[in-house]
């Protein structure tokens, strides 16, 4: 575990974000800072990509750690909320995106997805609400995925873990107090995942009602909203253009190769 200051400045209003050296997470960290938050980006192995993120914000600083190792996170949630006065809001954006088969689940693969996906979140989020200090009450956010509501039988694991994580943030949601909240926020394609081409992104991203591309920026801004809007704790946006509410027998992925069977 590696803290890594960068701009800080902690009595501002902050958010930590999981993953947020790369891909959605980026995104949700640029919004956040831009929107004048104090910034937390959590890596993992990024660590070029994790500073050169928080250069950019106007306050902001890293912070390694593997998800793997629940106990590590809680500590780093732990080491967090000591430190920052204002910590209003943790966002649970990292994901392992592995692939095994409905017919043969792979013990790594589910080993791996479930604590990575389900337990170290819930775990967080627990620490985060035991302990965190806020001005104005505590938001978790748990990124799910707009498959929970689509099902298909790619990605097990994966798919698993996303369910069992949905169950505990609405478990978790269920017995806020006061003023914390837990949300769920299901995006749909958004980025090239697995061993995608940009081509195949181009036509599976487009598999939605409104046949166009949702972009990451649209999750982050859905993310800050919930940050900061008066929801009721348990809510959730599905940010898709639409997917979840179509029936998609495969992932899109294998849908933009032909791949039905």
């Amino acid at each position: 575990m590696v803290k890594d200051l960068m701009q800080p400045d902690p009595a501002r209003k902050s958010v930590l974000i999981t993953g947020a050296a790369r891909r959605i997470g980026a995104a949700m960290a640029r919004a956040f800072g831009e929107a004048g938050w104090h910034v937390v980006v959590h890596y993992n192995r990024s660590a070029a990509a994790a500073r050169e993120l928080a250069d950019a914000l106007p306050s902001a600083e890293i912070f390694q750690c593997d998800l793997a190792d629940c106990d590590a996170a809680i500590a780093m949630v732990e080491v967090l909320a000591d430190r920052l006065e204002d910590w209003r809001v943790l966002v649970s954006s990292a994901s392992l995106f592995e692939e095994d088969d409905v017919t043969a689940l792979d013990p790594g693969t589910n080993k791996r997805a479930m604590q990575v996906n389900a337990v170290t979140p819930a775990r967080m989020a627990q620490a985060y609400l035991a302990s965190a200090r806020s001005h104005a009450g505590r938001r978790v956010i748990q990124v799910t995925d707009q498959k929970l509501a689509n099902p298909n039988h790619d990605f097990f694991s994966y798919t698993m873990s996303k369910h069992a994580v949905d169950a505990a943030a609405e478990m978790l949601a269920m017995a806020c107090k006061g003023d914390d909240r837990v949300y769920r926020l299901a995006p749909g394609a958004i980025l090239p995942s697995h061993d995608q081409t940009s081509e195949e992104a181009e036509r599976s991203h487009r598999m939605n009602l409104l046949h166009r591309r949702t972009q990451a920026e649209e999750v982050a801004q859905a993310a800050l909203f919930m940050a900061e809007a008066p929801l009721a704790s348990g809510q959730q946006i599905f940010v898709d253009s639409g997917q979840h509410l179509l029936s998609q027998p495969r992932d899109v992925l294998y849908l933009a190769r032909g791949e039905r069977g």
